[in-house]
């Protein structure tokens, strides 16, 4: 287990409600599910094995378009990496603020639409919490630490972004950014879903969706690709055979993890996936090719 940074200052208890308060209510029911998640770190050659595979009981997610979409989310954080630590230290409840966009950044405006979103562990549980807003807005909540325009179901939400910005002093602090293709369950599985994440990457400036031409570097090794098994309550027993057969290892990964320990923000944990621990296929030599030869150039040709 990694050390704290003697500069970093003791942790802070775990958030929660003080005692006697009443529970936090969600924005909406629609904007808020739980979820059991399981990660495996697999080969993207492989991963592309194991989707035609599913694909045989599985549909593609309605929008999850051939070859995948972006995934892109700003995330939020302490000065002294509060949240980063929550994950490195396994607290049982732990919580994650980003802003997520689907698609290209580098056409994003103000209108374009993002979801602020909380992600939060509650022991195995993976709870998501989140609202959908034209990006201007959610930045003037989550930048500026502004009140914004709600309906009376999202204030408890809002409030709560507030209060973790402002009590916090939170702010942009990595972007994270990936192909993704998704499967969802049919009939008695409807609740699962089956995700590849691959070309993992990210930035530690440039705080901006709409940047074009932003640098970003990879986080997780190109050839290597994040699969996660998303379930509402069991993994079919079909799923497990699966990752059985293929010899499939659980990982504990986080992207905004990787992120941070590759930007050097803080030091690698033993949680932390480099190119020694995924070194890439041998290169295939390619087939030798007869000789070119090429036609002599007459006089006068044009």
């Amino acid at each position: 287990m990694v050390s704290r940074p003697d500069t970093a200052p003791p942790r802070e208890p775990a958030p929660g409600p003080p005692e006697g308060t009443p529970p936090l209510h969600v924005a909406s029911r629609l904007h808020a599910f739980n979820r059991f998640e399981l990660k495996y770190l697999v080969p993207v050659d492989q991963a592309a094995e194991i989707r035609d595979e599913l694909s045989e009981r599985m549909d593609r997610d309605l929008n999850s378009p051939p070859g995948g979409y972006g995934v892109w989310s700003l995330y939020y954080d302490s000065p002294q990496l509060r949240f980063y630590w929550e994950k490195i230290e396994g607290l049982k409840f732990r919580r994650k603020l980003r802003i997520r966009h689907y698609g290209d950044p580098a056409g994003v405006t103000d209108a374009s639409p993002v979801c602020v979103e909380i992600k939060q562990r509650v022991n195995r549980v993976t709870q998501k919490r989140r609202i959908t807003l034209p990006y201007g807005t959610a930045r003037r909540l989550c930048d500026a630490r502004e009140t914004v325009e709600h309906g009376p179901k999202e204030r408890p939400f809002v409030h709560e972004v507030l209060d973790l910005v402002v009590r916090l002093n939170l702010r942009p602090t990595a972007i994270t950014g990936y192909q993704r293709e998704a499967l969802v369950g049919r009939g008695s599985d409807t609740g699962l879903r089956v995700t590849f994440d691959r070309r993992v990457r990210g930035r530690d400036r440039d705080f901006h969706f709409g940047l074009a031409g932003a640098e970003n570097r990879f986080t997780i090794p190109p050839h290597m690709a994040v699969m996660e098994i998303k379930v509402d309550e069991r993994t079919p027993y079909w799923i497990t055979d699966l990752a059985a057969r293929r010899n499939l290892n659980l990982v504990r990964i986080s992207k905004y993890v990787q992120s941070i320990e590759a930007f050097g923000l803080a030091p690698r944990s033993v949680f932390h996936i480099g190119d020694a621990d995924c070194p890439p296929p041998p290169a295939t030599p390619l087939d030798p090719q007869p000789p070119v030869h090429e036609a002599p150039v007459k006089a006068g040709a044009q």
